[in-house]
């Protein structure tokens, strides 16, 4: 966002990008409880330790992205079949174009493409930076996101999710960012959620950024703090980010949220441009 895999990716869907719980613009300053970890101004390293500047052509780099396959509605009732084609993925002008596109395929009337980095891009904190524009349209549902690689903790949500940035296209420009956690997520209406309206989103880059270290996560947008989530100290059901996680980015179409106003099937082709993906090691300290 499953017998171990299959239904590991529905319980992921559960939560996957489903982020309809509490909401609040700008950074929601949360006071940092008394007995979690000490913010120690974790710094980062200025050359990247893991990229993409997607300056070649043709499919994604297959030693950096693999994909998610299949159109079971991935959890949350999603209308796309997820496929691995050049048709629906792919890197020329200097900018990766996931495609999601109005066409039949194994029993669903859409595709469109759900890049994944795992095994080929794991992290344990650091920061991650991805420069994108994003489709428009009503029924749109992109989504630049971060999973756990190992699902230490068990299925979602207790293994957590990370949101780098979610829009749905009923809602033009405004940007979600968020995590979901078991104490934390929209289901039992404890979501922590923030948006910002970003009047542009959709016909320029804009740089989505998180910063994730033992303390907190925050997330940017061109450079903007829009979102904080503080380590509690209460363990993984409040933060399950101490294992490593990897990179997600797609479009989804219709599904319980994006869908929620329908689809407007006079948009596709709708595509989302990425300009890079950058992910920077942290510190230590």
């Amino acid at each position: 966002m499953k017998t171990v895999q299959y239904g590991l990716i529905l319980l992921i869907g559960l939560h996957a990008m489903a982020c309809s719980g509490q909401e609040k613009d700008g950074p929601g300053p949360v006071t940092p409880p008394s007995q979690g970890p000490q913010d120690k101004g974790w710094t980062f390293e200025t050359t990247p330790v893991w990229q993409d500047e997607f300056d070649y052509n043709g499919l994604p780099d297959a030693a950096k992205w693999g994909y998610d396959i299949g159109g079971h509605g991935w959890g949350n009732n999603e209308l796309q079949y997820y496929t691995n084609r050049i048709e629906n993925a792919f890197v020329g002008n200097g900018v990766l174009t996931i495609s999601a596109k109005k066409e039949a395929m194994s029993g669903r009337n859409y595709t469109s493409t759900r890049l994944i980095s795992k095994g080929k891009g794991d992290f344990l904190y650091g920061r991650f930076e991805i420069k994108a524009k994003l489709p428009a349209g009503k029924g749109t549902w992109p989504a630049i996101w971060m999973l756990p690689t190992d699902w230490a903790y068990g299925d979602w949500p207790k293994s957590g999710e990370i949101d780098i940035m979610e829009h749905v296209g009923y809602d033009p420009n405004k940007i979600h960012i968020s995590v979901h956690t078991e104490a934390y997520y929209f289901k039992i209406g404890t979501h922590k959620t923030s948006t910002k309206v970003i009047e542009n989103a959709m016909t320029e880059f804009h740089l989505y950024r998180v910063d994730w270290t033992p303390y907190a996560i925050r997330g940017y947008i061109d450079d903007v703090l829009i979102y904080q989530f503080i380590n509690e100290g209460k363990g993984y059901t409040v933060w399950p980010f101490d294992k490593r996680f990897h990179l997600l980015l797609n479009i989804a179409v219709g599904g319980d949220w994006g869908g929620q106003q329908g689809v407007d099937d006079n948009i596709f082709p709708t595509n989302m441009e990425i300009d890079y993906v950058r992910v920077y090691k942290m510190i230590d300290k």
